[in-house]
């Protein structure tokens, strides 16, 4: 089912703030060199539950970085609710998940010049997860 014009403006500010609040939570906390973008933010029909999709460089501390977000959604959700005031009533409830996308689209460009061959090495066709 296709989002409501008011689900994809809520998503897009969440989107946003959400964003900020990471990255600087990023750079306060010590962690230099590491990009956190929120790639979607997509919102249940009834506002209560928003799902954001997360891009996290270098991949190899995401899984690590991603444990931490999920064990401070808490404070997240109270910082957005702060900064989205007086455009919701309502904070809808935070899940992350990281957005493999990019590794994907980069799995198939290195498939595409030659330097992988998926015919070759089965090993390259794991399935790509649903999250």
């Amino acid at each position: 089912m296709e989002e409501t014009q008011r689900q994809k403006k809520i998503g897009g500010i969440l989107q946003q703030d959400l964003a900020e609040v990471l990255q600087k939570a990023a750079t306060d906390g010590g962690l230099r060199g590491v990009i956190i973008s929120v790639s979607k933010v997509s919102v249940t029909t009834d506002l209560s539950i928003a799902k954001a999709y997360l891009s996290i460089f270098p991949n190899k501390e995401a899984k690590a970085l991603l444990e931490g977000i999920r064990s401070n959604t808490a404070l997240i959700r109270h910082e957005l609710a702060k900064r989205t005031k007086n455009q919701l009533r309502r904070m809808p409830n935070l899940e992350f998940f990281i957005d493999d996308s990019l590794e994907y689209i980069d799995k198939i460009e290195q498939s595409l010049k030659g330097e992988e061959n998926p015919i070759k090495d089965e090993d390259l066709l794991d399935k790509r997860k649903k999250s």
